[in-house]
C-alpha cells in the first residue's frame, strides 16, 4: 500500500534535516514511520510561499498530475488542497483522503457557506484530531460524522530528543518559553517581573518592538529570530528548569507542540489551562495548569517549582514516562497506519 503525503511545509528540507539529525520527525505527522507499518510514501514537495492562492494552485496541480501510483492521500492539513477535497466530495477524485483537522468543526454563520461546507466535508474520508475534546466539540456540528473521525496520539520524536541531556536541575537554571502561537506574553512577563526568576524567551524578530514596549527587566532574556531553529532551541530547552507555556484562550490545542517536546525532554510544565489538550498534565503529575491571564497563579507555580526541585525533577520523569507510553511519533505512526489501512483495496 502507498500514500501520497501532503504537507503545507517543505517536506524535502525537513526530511533532509531529519537525516542530518537537526530536525525532529514529529513535524511529519508519522509519515516517516509508515514504512515500518508496511506503507510506502510518495512525498509532496512544495515550498510554502505564504500566498495562499498560489500555494493552493501549485499543490492541487502537483497532486493531480502525480504519475506515481498511490492508494490514499494523507494530508497534515486541508489548507492548499481544498479543490481536491471538493473534487472528492463530487466523486471526481478517486483516492480516499485522510486529513488532520486542527480545530473543531463548527457551524458557519452564513447559511450559504454552511451548505457549501457540508458538501466540502464529504470530501474528507477520515479526519484525525489531536484530542477527544476536539472531536466532541466537532460533533455539535451536523457536518461531523463520528464514523469518519479518530483521535491520534501525536507526540515527539523521542530518539531525536534523547540526544539532548537534561541539565536544568540546579537553582541557577532558567525557566524557558519557546512557542509563538496565541501566546500571552503580557501575563508571563509580568509574573517574571514580580518573581525575579530568570526567563529565556524565544520570539519572532518582527515582534521586537512589541516586546520592547513591555519593558522586560534584566531577569528576562529575549532571543529574536524569524525562523527558530528547532535543534538549537531544543538544546537550550533541555538545560532549562521548567517549560512555560502561557497562552491566550482558544478553541483548539494551542501549545501542544511545546508540551510534547517538554514531555520528551523530561521537563516539568507550567501551562495555561486548555481543555482541548489531549492530556491532563496535573492528573498525570507532570506539571500545573494556570488559568488564562492569571498573573498570581503564575507567580505561585513558578515559586513552587523553584522551592521544590526534587518534585520538579519527578514531574519531568513522569512526563517522559507519559511520552513513552502514548505521546511519541512511533505511536502516532502506528495509529495513523491503522486508519490508512482501513482504505486498502
Amino acid at each position: 500500500m502507498t500514500v501520497y503525503f501532503y504537507h503545507t511545509q517543505d517536506t524535502e528540507r525537513i526530511v533532509r534535516e531529519w537525516k542530518e539529525g537537526v530536525f525532529s520527525s514529529h513535524f511529519l505527522y508519522g509519515a516517516l514511520q509508515l514504512k515500518g507499518c508496511g506503507i510506502n510514501v510518495v512525498w509532496h514537495h512544495q515550498i510554502h510561499t505564504y500566498n495562499r492562492l498560489r500555494d493552493m494552485i501549485v499543490a492541487t496541480w502537483k497532486v493531480l498530475t502525480c504519475r506515481k501510483r498511490y492508494d490514499v492521500l494523507y494530508a497534515t492539513h486541508a489548507f492548499g488542497i481544498e479543490p481536491i477535497i471538493l473534487l472528492r466530495a463530487l466523486r471526481l477524485y478517486r483516492h480516499p483522503i485522510v486529513v488532520w483537522h486542527h480545530q473543531p468543526i463548527v457551524k458557519a454563520k452564513n447559511p450559504l457557506r454552511e451548505i457549501f461546507a457540508r458538501l466540502f466535508y464529504r470530501g474528507m474520508d477520515h479526519m484525525i484530531f489531536f484530542s477527544e475534546k476536539l472531536m466532541q466539540d466537532s460533533l455539535l456540528s451536523k457536518k461531523a460524522d463520528p464514523s469518519r473521525m479518530s483521535m491520534v496520539h501525536w507526540g515527539a520524536d523521542l530518539d531525536y530528543y534523547d540526544k539532548f541531556l537534561p541539565l536544568g536541575e540546579g537553582s541557577e537554571a532558567s525557566f524557558i518559553s519557546t512557542g509563538k502561537e496565541l501566546r500571552d506574553y503580557e501575563t508571563l512577563i509580568e509574573a517574571f517581573h514580580k518573581t525575579g526568576f530568570p526567563l529565556i524567551l524565544y520570539a519572532q524578530k518582527m515582534r521586537q518592538a512589541y516586546f520592547e514596549s513591555l519593558h522586560p527587566k534584566e531577569n528576562i532574556e529575549i532571543h529574536y529570530g524569524n525562523r527558530l531553529i528547532p535543534h538549537e532551541i531544543a538544546s537550550v530547552v533541555a538545560q532549562s528548569r521548567c517549560v512555560c507555556i502561557c497562552c491566550q484562550r482558544s478553541n483548539y490545542t494551542v501549545g501542544l507542540t511545546t508540551v510534547v517536546e517538554a514531555l520528551a525532554l523530561g521537563l516539568p510544565i507550567l501551562c495555561t489551562r486548555n481543555p482541548q489538550m489531549p492530556m491532563d498534565i496535573e492528573t498525570e503529575g507532570c506539571g500545573f495548569w494556570i488559568e488564562v491571564g492569571d498573573v498570581k497563579g503564575w507567580e505561585e507555580k513558578l515559586q513552587y517549582i523553584a522551592d521544590h526541585p526534587e518534585e520538579a525533577k519527578a514531574m519531568g520523569k513522569r512526563g517522559r514516562a507519559l511520552a513513552e507510553r502514548y505521546y511519541n511519533i512511533k505511536q502516532c505512526g502506528k495509529e495513523v497506519a491503522e486508519i490508512i489501512k482501513g482504505y486498502e483495496i
